[in-house]
C-alpha cells in the first residue's frame, strides 16, 4: 500500500516543502504568508498561478493585509475539495466580477465544475462572455430555500396589555418614564 510519493530532490541537502500543509499555521498568521518558502516553491512550480496573485492583490487592496490573505488562504484549502483547474477558473471569474470573498470563488469554481458534467449544448459559466455575473453564496441558499408559509407576526397581545395599563389610570413607579 502506497502511503506517500514526492518528487526526488537532487541538490545535497535540498528541501521541498507543501504549501498545502502550512494553511492552517498561515491562516492564525497571515503575515507569515508573502515570505513563506513554500509559497515561492509552490509558484515555481505552477500551483500558485499569476490568477492567483492578482486575485490576493485585488482582494488586499479592498479588505486590508491580513483579512485579505486570509481571505486567499480559505482558498487555497479550499483547493482540498476543488480541483486546480476549477479553482483557478473560479478566481478569474471571481476577479472579473469583482468578488473578493472565498464564498464566491467556491461557487464560481463548482459553477465551472457542473458545467462541465452538463451536457455540450448547454452554455458554461465561463462562455457567457462580456460581463462576469457572480452569484453569492448567501444568495445562492436564499434562493434555494422553500417558501415561508408562516403567518405574519402579531403584537395585538401587547397592544391588549397597553389598554389595560391605560384604563387602570396609568400608573408608574417614579423614576420611570411616561
Amino acid at each position: 500500500m502506497e502511503v506517500a510519493r514526492r518528487e526526488r530532490l537532487i541538490a545535497k541537502g535540498g528541501c521541498r516543502l507543501d504549501l498545502d500543509h502550512y494553511l492552517e499555521a498561515l491562516i492564525r498568521k497571515p503575515g507569515a504568508f508573502p515570505g513563506a518558502t513554500a509559497l515561492e516553491q509552490a509558484r515555481s512550480a505552477g500551483k500558485f498561478t499569476p490568477v492567483h496573485d492578482a486575485w490576493w492583490i485585488a482582494a488586499v487592496k479592498a479588505h486590508g493585509d491580513t483579512a485579505g490573505t486570509r481571505a486567499l488562504i480559505e482558498l487555497l484549502l479550499l483547493a482540498r475539495h476543488v480541483s486546480h483547474e476549477h479553482l483557478v477558473a473560479g478566481l478569474a471569474m471571481a476577479l472579473r466580477a469583482g468578488a473578493l470573498t472565498a464564498d464566491a470563488v467556491a461557487l464560481e469554481a463548482r459553477k465551472v465544475a457542473q458545467a462541465e458534467d452538463e451536457p455540450a449544448g448547454q452554455p458554461s459559466p465561463a462562455d457567457t462572455g462580456g460581463a462576469a455575473t457572480v452569484t453569492f453564496l448567501h444568495e445562492w441558499r436564499l434562493a434555494h430555500l422553500p417558501p415561508d408559509t408562516r403567518p405574519l407576526p402579531s403584537v395585538t397581545h401587547y397592544d391588549q396589555l397597553l389598554r389595560r395599563r391605560r384604563a387602570s389610570g396609568g400608573e408608574h413607579r417614579e423614576g420611570e418614564a411616561q
